[in-house]
């Protein structure tokens, strides 16, 4: 097994893309260390020691970027131009996402359905948690999850994201 890598700090500052978002970068040097396949670089993203967060680091012109949602941006009260303390850690978690406790049930209890919510790809799973991690009604979020799995077995394991859009 590798060995972990241990966290990086760093300084950044909060940047407004043209388009409207909002990002830090983070320097191709520290963003490699955190590579576990040519694409992937998931981490666990502490900023100003008061918020942390599992996200990737995207590659964009040179350098990395970490998206920091409005919803982060109020908590810590940030806005384009400040500097961020930053926290690197890797993410070893099993999703790169918390699994919802009662979707990790209903999976249990369905093993097609559990079956073919693993043979999909890392992301689209990712996808499918943070869809339920945003239902914070626990009777939705289940009833959700449900729908997510019957879905996926409707499909034979692919998800059609308009159909499952109306399902929900």
């Amino acid at each position: 097994m590798a060995k972990p890598r241990k966290p990086v700090k760093l300084m950044s500052v909060l940047v407004k893309s043209k388009g409207g978002w909002h990002y830090i970068e983070v320097s191709a040097k520290i963003a490699l260390r955190f590579e576990t396949d040519p694409k992937t670089r998931r981490v666990v993203c502490t900023l100003n020691g008061a918020h942390t967060f599992q996200c990737a680091l995207s590659p964009n012109k040179g350098v990395f970027t970490i998206s920091v949602n409005a919803e982060i941006r109020k908590k810590l009260n940030l806005a384009e131009g400040d500097e961020v303390t930053v926290e690197l850690a890797e993410d070893t978690s099993k999703y790169g996402a918390p699994m919802p406790e009662d979707f990790e049930e209903v999976l249990r209890q369905d093993p097609d359905g559990e079956r073919l919510f693993h043979a999909l790809t890392a992301g689209m799973q990712r996808s499918l948690i943070y869809l339920l991690n945003g239902i914070k009604n626990l009777d939705r979020r289940i009833h959700a999850g449900l729908i997510v799995l019957e879905h996926l077995k409707e499909n034979n394991g692919p998800v059609i994201a308009e159909r499952l859009n109306e399902d929900l």
